[in-house]
């Protein structure tokens, strides 16, 4: 068998496990604004996320992702530092409690950028999205937002990474392998302080790719397939100290079946958590954060993976560090997107 039919292997079992076309991610409670951009501008600060995930670690041209956001608010009513309050020091109260009075909340915007590749063997795929969002108050404590994101997709071939026994191979050196797309993601989000329900559609452009047609009784379409996301989590502070989180994420692509994400994290003073999430007949994860202050985070998770094609790798791995910006009110953990 030759490297390009081992590509065909791999990228077929990509496709099965990672909804199609786009990446997934096991810390998507960490980040959901890689999936819907609606929640561009939710925080009081302007929020940067630098992300990796090597997937199936030890599998020989296994999925390898990179992304970076950034999205903040505009014209929105950001919280005072309280008086007396220590730089860098944050009252506890502050941080592990929500507020017990309210004023006017004013409608607000938010804008932002994503940008990510993920390189499969000799494929790579890089993606670009700029960000607009609307906020809209419904009550004193619950908030609607909608968000659009266009954008453009690249696909590459790297042909000296792949040896065929024909180097004429018009599968190789046919130029419609590299390619840009149209892209537009849209969503929706509900939230309040202990709740949140989103739902978000990508790749809404029903644009296609282009490749060779093998001649077999099979979907030769090559379109970019539209992929939802349905997500929810519940915040419930047990203590003044810890806070439990269940959260779950439903991934839907046709022809792909059904995907269903489930985490529980615990969350101890806003500073630490630790979490366990599970992703039905694939693979049960661990992931583990700190909130380091007012400006840095990091947090880290690890997949075991479950399904037969565990067999072949050792897991997988996936790293984020975030940045919160302008940070005025010098807040700890998010305040809507924990």
């Amino acid at each position: 068998m030759n490297k390009l039919l081992a590509l065909g292997f791999v990228l077929l079992l990509a496709t099965q496990a990672m909804a199609q076309q786009k990446p997934q991610y096991t810390q998507y409670t960490l980040n959901n604004y890689l999936l819907n951009p609606a929640i561009a501008g939710i925080e009081d600060y302007a929020d940067v996320k630098i992300g990796t995930r090597q997937q199936w670690s030890g599998l020989e041209g296994a999925p390898v992702s990179y992304y970076a956001t950034f999205h903040a608010p505009i014209l929105k009513d950001v919280n005072p530092v309280p008086v007396g309050q220590r730089t860098g020091v944050v009252p506890k109260e502050v941080t592990t409690k929500k507020p017990t009075s309210y004023r006017r909340v004013r409608a607000h915007h938010g804008i932002g950028a994503v940008a990510m590749t993920t390189a499969t063997g000799p494929l790579k795929r890089s993606s670009f999205n700029v960000n607009y969002a609307y906020h809209q108050p419904l009550t004193r404590t619950l908030r609607l937002a909608a968000g659009v994101a266009p954008g453009l997709i690249q696909y590459n071939l790297d042909p000296t990474a792949v040896r065929v026994i024909n180097p004429n191979d018009q599968a190789i050196n046919d130029g419609r392998v590299n390619e840009t797309k149209f892209d537009l993601n849209m969503g929706l989000w509900l939230y309040s302080y202990n709740y949140y329900i989103g739902f978000a559609g990508t790749q809404l452009v029903p644009s296609k790719r282009e490749h060779l047609t093998t001649g077999v009784a099979t979907d030769n379409s090559g379109r970019l397939q539209q992929h939802y996301f349905l997500t929810g989590g519940y915040r419930l502070d047990v203590s003044p100290d810890l806070a439990l989180i269940p959260s779950v994420m439903l991934k839907m692509a046709q022809p792909s079946p059904l995907s269903v994400d489930a985490t529980l994290k615990a969350m101890y003073s806003d500073r630490v958590w630790a979490a366990a999430s599970y992703r039905h007949k694939e693979s049960m994860a661990v992931m583990a954060g700190i909130n380091i202050s007012y400006l840095m985070d990091l947090s880290y998770s690890y997949d075991a993976i479950v399904s037969p094609l565990g067999n072949s790798n050792t897991g997988s791995h996936e790293v984020v560090l975030g940045f919160k910006l302008r940070n005025t009110s010098k807040v700890l953990c998010p305040q809507w997107a924990w």
